[in-house]
């Protein structure tokens, strides 16, 4: 009986994935990294025939792409906790078995989180930027920052990642820690955190950490309305989704000293153009997506990737189904 076959649409896809997969099915990985141009026409080519997808990719994988790749297909496996990348309804529609992998990159996300916000808060571009200008100036007085110590803290979605927030913030001497979101969350209670709606949030916090998945209702939910309820020595931290900020309104708020910094994890578009207004403003701190890059954590995503297919191509439960 031959293999299944199964497509990995990005050549960044760990070994430690691949090596589950070897010898099980029959796994192509497609020779380009992510939004290199010639990547999404190679797809749609090369997606017809196969029983599985590991999608790891920023392209969309939509009704469009599922009809190329033709009925034989019926599992598939973000790399990712988030999927905004995929139409999980049309997926649901055609009975197809969908997985992601959540909660293994909640740590390093968190580690991120910590570090734009230090970043952001303590002016480390400026610092940076004058000393590699060599502008470097006598004493500290010119590039004061923001504490932590003794701050409110509200989280933005309260999940995984915004839960191993709170653990490490813990050691920060943080006032109070507060969060919103759609339910409440039964380990709010054991971390000391307090739910309260949005606009409370964002007018009581000195740092606001967006940590939600990006939805219709979440797209934009950082706007010019929004950043105005903030105070002007608060500091904005996204490690959710670019789309979840109006980065316009962004732009005008830090240039016009409305909030006092920003640390971004997460842009749109990704790549974001070094001549992007954001990249130009001494209180906007952005890193290129880096939120899960660490070896384990990739690692741990690429195998739990694999076995998602694995158990779906055998009809057995995923490790972590959509559905």
């Amino acid at each position: 009986m031959s293999l299944k076959r199964v497509l990995v649409v990005n050549k960044t896809y760990p070994a430690a994935g691949l090596e589950l997969l070897k010898g099980k099915v029959q796994a192509t990985v497609l020779p380009y990294a992510d939004y290199e141009p010639e990547s999404l026409p190679t797809i749609e080519k090369t997606i017809p025939g196969y029983d599985a997808l590991i999608w790891n990719t920023k392209h969309k994988l939509s009704a469009k792409m599922l009809d190329l790749a033709g009925p034989q297909l019926k599992v598939v496996s973000a790399m990712a906790s988030g999927t905004d990348h995929i139409d999980v309804e049309e997926l649901k529609r055609r009975g197809m078995v969908l997985g992601n992998t959540p909660k293994v990159l909640d740590n390093a996300v968190a580690d991120i989180t910590v570090g734009l916000m230090i970043a952001a808060a303590r002016r480390f571009k400026d610092g940076v930027q004058e000393l590699e200008s060599g502008n470097w100036k006598y004493g500290v007085q010119w590039c004061l920052g923001q504490d932590i110590a003794g701050s409110t803290v509200g989280i933005v979605g309260f999940g995984g990642i915004g839960q191993a927030l709170v653990r490490r913030l813990r050691g920060f001497d943080v006032a109070r820690f507060i969060y919103s979101g759609r339910t409440d969350k039964p380990e709010a209670k054991e971390l000391g955190v307090e739910r309260v709606p949005l606009e409370q949030l964002l007018k009581e916090s000195d740092y606001v950490c967006l940590c939600c998945p990006l939805t219709p209702e979440t797209k934009h939910l950082i706007n010019a309305d929004t950043l105005k309820l903030m105070k002007n020595t608060s500091v904005l931290v996204n490690i959710a989704r670019g789309e979840v900020v109006d980065q316009t309104a962004l732009y005008n708020a830090l240039k016009d000293k409305q909030i006092f910094a920003a640390g971004l994890d997460v842009v749109t578009p990704e790549p974001l153009p070094k001549d992007h207004p954001l990249v130009s403003l001494p209180n906007c701190y952005i890193l290129p997506h880096m939120g899960s890059a660490t070896i384990k954590t990739r690692d741990d995503m690429a195998t739990i990737a694999a076995q998602n297919i694995l158990l779906g191509l055998d009809g057995k439960p995923m490790l972590f189904p959509m559905y």
